[in-house]
């Protein structure tokens, strides 16, 4: 059974960073899609970034420059790195991962205070 779990929200000032994990079990994550969603009040899911198994990154275009993206194969852990947030930023994050189908954390709440 595939489980993902997401840790790291919280609630941050304009301009600060925060940084969430995600842990992934029941799978063979070094061969997956690994990524990270958001979703504010009001509007649809968005992709916000994700990282191919070969760890090739893509990023929406709202977050380039300011977030990161990276994957531990060993650890089975894929993190984002959230600098310079906005208070547009703030929504529930979700974890991501695609083998086959998507599987979908339970959401970590992202709240950036102007």
């Amino acid at each position: 059974q595939v489980q993902l779990v997401e840790s790291g929200g919280g609630l941050v000032q304009a301009g600060g960073s925060l940084r969430l994990s995600c842990s992934a079990s029941g799978i063979f994550f070094s061969m997956t899609t690994m990524g990270w969603y958001r979703q504010a009040p009001g509007k649809e899911r968005e992709l916000v970034a994700d990282i191919t198994n070969g760890g090739s990154p893509n990023y929406a275009d709202f977050v380039k420059g300011r977030f990161t993206i990276s994957r531990e194969n060993r650890k089975n852990t894929v993190t984002l790195q959230m600098d310079r947030l906005k208070p547009d930023d703030t929504a529930v994050y979700y974890c991501n991962m695609k083998y086959g189908r998507a599987y979908w954390g339970q959401g970590t709440q992202v709240t950036v205070s102007s």
